[in-house]
């Protein structure tokens, strides 16, 4: 009998659930994922930890517990380092200590990525660990292996192409070939860390209503990640949170480019990387005042009036009239 091992929906989810996928399922594992996050999802993630906890965490919180009683094993990797003298959050370097104790789950795969780089080495070696949890050989922990580098890859350049994660794992893993994104009118570059950007739930739909108002969405992910880095490349100090410097990057590039009509910066309250790199963009853009910025904080209370307020002003500042269509 196949062991069933579940993903949460959440935080790493967003850039790494083909990989992910791939793999287990070359380890001959059944893969189960968590729900869409809904209102009890988010109820549940509050409820489970303290106040002091950010809301991205609180609601990866809720999707564990979607998955509990449902899978064999929870895969919850712990992300210390992306690259070289670069750093992941610190609640994600903490979150399978968090999850364990704070939640009654099944029993966690969390093997520690560190110092990932392009040769995949630190993966390789992730990848030999959990083969031995599941008696598989070399040789086959080694295809599974690259078949699920691969999926990576043809998800990494979907993304780019502008289709939602959504989309673009499911052809990733079936190798099926998207259409071409159909242009839009004009585009606003909806900037933040994945689990906020792609999360509809937690960030009120922003994306659905930017396309209601006939805008097409570009994202931190379209941006190749070496476009990103010489555009981060100008701070006086390099940023030594990954997810922060690709998100600072694009929004740099997207002002330099003028290829967008505005910029909107998506941050978690009580997000310490969120407030800083939410204040480098909209220091940029209010130096070269090229194009409106808009920052809206996002937490787990879900009142819309004040958002779709601010957002209404910003569509019209980028030639939306009236800004109604996003707000329906």
């Amino acid at each position: 009998m196949k062991p069933v091992v579940g993903i949460p929906r959440a935080l790493l989810y967003y850039q790494y659930y083909p990989l992910w996928r791939a793999f287990l399922e070359g380890l001959g594992a059944e893969v189960v994922v968590s729900p869409p996050t809904g209102r009890q999802i988010l109820r549940q993630g509050l409820s489970a930890l303290g106040s002091d906890v950010c809301l991205p965490v609180k609601v990866a919180a809720g999707h564990l517990l979607a998955l509990a009683g449902r899978v064999d094993f929870v895969f919850l990797p712990r992300l210390v380092s992306a690259a070289r003298r670069e750093y992941a959050c610190p609640k994600l370097m903490g979150l399978p200590e968090v999850m364990r104790h704070s939640l009654d789950l099944p029993p966690l795969l969390a093997p520690d990525i560190d110092r990932y780089r392009r040769d995949h080495w630190p993966l390789y070696r992730v990848a030999v660990s959990l083969g031995r949890r599941f008696n598989r050989s070399l040789p086959a922990v080694l295809a599974a292996y690259r078949r699920a580098v691969n999926c990576h890859q043809r998800y990494r350049r979907l993304l780019e192409d502008g289709h939602d994660p959504d989309r673009a794992a499911e052809a990733a893993l079936t190798g099926r070939s998207l259409p071409p994104v159909a242009p839009m009118r004009g585009a606003v570059a909806l900037l933040g860390h994945p689990y906020t950007v792609y999360d509809r739930e937690i960030n009120l739909n922003l994306a659905g209503r930017l396309a209601r108002a006939g805008l097409s969405v570009r994202t931190a992910e379209q941006v190749p990640e070496a476009v990103a880095r010489q555009a981060a490349a100008s701070l006086p100090k390099h940023l030594f949170w990954t997810a922060g410097q690709q998100v600072v990057g694009a929004a740099f590039h997207y002002l330099a480019e003028k290829g967008v009509a505005g910029i909107i910066s998506v941050m978690s309250f009580g997000c310490g990387p969120d407030s800083m790199t939410g204040e480098l963009v909209a220091r940029r853009a209010r130096q070269l005042g090229r194009i409106p910025h808009l920052s809206l904080t996002l937490d787990e209370h879900g009142e819309e009036s004040g958002v779709l307020t601010r957002l209404e002003a910003f569509l019209d500042m980028v030639g939306v009239e009236g800004g109604a269509p996003a707000c329906g």
